[in-house]
């Protein structure tokens, strides 16, 4: 009779499995909060990939000045300005150069005057189709105006900047300078 009264006193083996079954819960707790937190590492790793996607993207579609900036003269300030620009590789950018339909956008920058959208033209030097895009192997030289749209163009030794701004993409900067004494066609640097 000892031994049976001991047997029902002594409740080590209820205390273990007790145990037990908390640390599972533990466990099991846990492992439903790795999952939740691992779920939204997933999707904010995800909305950073698509973020870098769309900046790569932006980045893609820009232009590049292929060979010399030459410009024209009167004899006392530049009329105009040509130059020849390529695709770096990416989406294509519409150069369609009519006046409503104007997709790039060149704007005019010096010490005394900003225009934002000045005109220019588009002739094709090497054109694999017969759309208006500049598209990767294509080569296009455009002449922007600056008779018309500035109320006093560059003269001798003035800095200037063109902005050659496309719908997506870097901004191409073209900075100059004209010489001290103008010709009618002169290079720029």
């Amino acid at each position: 009779m000892f031994k049976l009264a001991r047997l029902h006193n002594d409740e080590s083996g209820i205390t273990a499995l007790e145990t037990a079954i908390i640390l599972i819960a533990f466990i099991v707790v846990a492992s439903v909060f790795a999952f939740t937190i691992l779920s939204a590492g997933t999707s904010s790793t995800e909305r950073g990939q698509e973020a870098i996607y769309a900046g790569l993207e932006q980045v893609e579609s820009s232009m590049e000045v292929k060979g010399a900036v030459v410009a024209a003269s009167d004899g006392t300030s530049l009329t105009s300005v040509a130059f020849t620009v390529g695709n770096v590789g990416g989406e294509p950018v519409d150069l369609t150069a009519t006046a409503d339909d104007r997709v790039v956008i060149i704007g005019y920058r010096d010490e005394d005057e900003f225009v934002n959208n000045v005109t220019w033209t588009v002739d094709w030097i090497v054109q694999n189709d017969t759309d208006n895009m500049l598209e990767e192997g294509e080569l296009a030289e455009i002449t922007v105006d600056l008779a018309t749209d500035i109320t006093s163009a560059p003269g001798a030794s003035t800095p200037f900047t063109l902005e050659i701004k496309p719908p997506q993409g870097a901004v191409l900067n073209l900075e100059r300078t004209t010489p001290p004494a103008l010709d009618a066609v002169m290079e720029l640097r």
